[in-house]
């Protein structure tokens, strides 16, 4: 298998089934950015680097994902809009075990 299936719902409250390729090293938060999902300049600001927040999403699904890092972590302790299942995009890289992963995008910070 090469692609999985992720619903992503966007800030807008629109939700999208996409095509996500677990043989290209890609992170969640390149799969938004790739399929035009949240406004460019919006997500992924730090270029996926765990220093910005901008890519923070809900996860809703019951996947096991990693633990967070302590960069992870940090960041989150100072983002917006935090929710217990609050991951940052650029933490979750896209392997096989994801297929079906659900997850909302937080809203913008501004």
């Amino acid at each position: 298998m090469s692609d999985i299936k992720i619903k992503i719902i966007d800030r807008e409250g629109v939700s999208h089934e996409v095509d996500a390729p677990t043989d290209m090293n890609m992170n969640l938060m390149e799969v938004v950015r790739s399929y035009e999902l949240a406004p460019e300049g919006t997500i992924g600001i730090c270029g996926g680097m765990a220093m910005c927040a901008s890519c923070q999403c809900y996860v809703q699904s019951e996947h096991e994902l990693p633990e967070k890092s302590d960069d992870e972590e940090a960041m989150l302790a100072e983002a917006f809009f935090v929710k217990d299942n609050s991951r940052l995009g650029c933490q979750i890289h896209i392997t096989e075990d994801l297929d079906g992963l659900e997850v909302e995008l937080a809203p913008a910070e501004d």
